[in-house]
């Protein structure tokens, strides 16, 4: 007698193959931009990751005034018992502002790179900070617990993610149901705003992207002097 494959094991494998292969046609790969990785993702060369070495342009005195940052956490209504993820966040410029708002809340400060872990590791020890909670994300996940965060903050970060899909996935599990996603990108429409082409990111397309994991534009917010502050949902 022959053996026979249970129907629900070749239905198992065919689904396995599938979404295999819709993985590896979600990315392509040709030479580009020298600011990108030569990979593309929904027509969009992926821009490199700015290393920990270009902290101290994180920390720069101008930052305020080219991008009004007081005004972008006011756009956040942060209340005290906000729970608020910062997805690649750097040496914590926006994590310890936010740490003073939410006191009753939790800020995770995620990012990859561990000398930025470090960075705001020592921030943390100079001060009463015991509501900042740093987390060591990868390529692919945020590492968050699901249901975990009210608000998540991405600052010039989304168009470096070398695995965008996989990343925002992870993300769109870690928010609440009625959580709010504030992307912030230089405006690339704009071509007066003084940021290389691949580090700017359309409306258009930014709406196309988080489309593709089941998050939708509630609003952009215009009043920032060079960003779209980008405000998205669960669809």
């Amino acid at each position: 007698m022959k053996n026979r494959i249970p129907q629900f094991l070749v239905l198992f494998l065919l689904l396995v193959t599938s979404s295999l292969a819709a993985q590896e046609n979600r990315y392509s790969f040709e030479e580009g931009d020298r600011s990108g990785i030569g990979k593309r993702y929904m027509g969009r060369e992926i821009a490199h990751v700015m290393g920990y070495q270009g902290m101290s342009w994180l920390e720069r005195d101008e930052r305020e005034t080219e991008e009004n940052t007081s005004t972008l956490l006011k756009n956040m209504n942060i209340s005290k018992t906000d729970d608020i993820a910062d997805i690649g966040a750097g040496s914590g410029y926006h994590v310890f502002k936010m740490a003073t708002m939410a006191t009753q809340g939790t800020i995770y400060a995620v990012d990859i790179q561990e000398e930025m872990l470090t960075a705001m590791r020592n921030k943390k020890s100079e001060g009463k900070f015991a509501n900042v909670s740093l987390v060591k994300g990868s390529e692919k996940s945020v590492n968050l617990k699901p249901n975990s965060v009210d608000k998540v903050l991405i600052v010039d970060v989304y168009h470096e993610m070398s695995f965008p899909y996989e990343m925002m996935t992870s993300l769109k599990k870690a928010m609440r149901p009625n959580g709010k996603l504030y992307l912030i990108e230089y405006r690339s429409e704009d071509p007066n705003v003084p940021i290389k082409r691949l580090h700017k990111m359309t409306e258009a397309q930014a709406i196309k992207e988080m489309k593709a994991v089941g998050l939708v534009l509630e609003e952009n917010l215009t009043n920032l002097p060079w960003q779209h502050c980008m405000v998205f949902v669960k669809a």
